[in-house]
């Protein structure tokens, strides 16, 4: 797994589209696993900052209670519809993958929480798959462009 930061240092035009893309709204929709092994989809929010990626949950919410016994996460952007006249000028969407790390460092948490004492669960995610999906200027093809871990960045361009 690699941190945002080392992602971003190796790829800094698609992890400035990726920050962009999260940063189009507030909630972002994250799928964890369930004890059972079947998805979860919940709103989350996601925040980029340190050269990290770290999502947030109040106490004892099911997000956590699933990042907790089995750390795998996905997270996807919030998209807006692409203009059926104009389908080069959509702003895309993002999504990615890894694992979620709880941190429990009092300083950690108050760095990136509420108030002192405001009890909530913080994870990190280390990252293992980005991926930017757009439509190319012309409008004809559907572009993705993606990041794996150990395989590196491959663009694919489909009508």
């Amino acid at each position: 797994m690699a941190s945002w930061q080392e992602f971003e240092k190796e790829i800094p035009d698609l992890a400035a589209r990726v920050v962009a893309s999260m940063g189009k709204g507030r909630h972002k929709t994250m799928a964890t696993l369930r004890a059972d092994g079947s998805p979860r989809i919940s709103g989350t929010e996601v925040e980029f900052k340190d050269g990290e990626v770290w999502v947030g949950s109040m106490p004892g919410a099911v997000k956590a209670l699933d990042l907790r016994r089995d750390g795998r996460v996905a997270i996807h952007s919030p998209s807006d519809d692409p203009d059926d006249a104009n389908p080069g000028a959509w702003s895309g969407d993002a999504k990615l993958s890894g694992r979620a790390v709880e941190v429990d460092d009092p300083a950690v948490l108050q760095a990136y929480g509420g108030p002192p004492g405001q009890e909530f669960h913080l994870f990190r995610i280390d990252v293992s798959e980005v991926v930017f999906t757009r439509v190319d200027e012309a409008g004809e093809h559907l572009v993705v462009d993606m990041w794996h871990e150990g395989r590196g960045r491959r663009v694919v361009r489909r009508t």
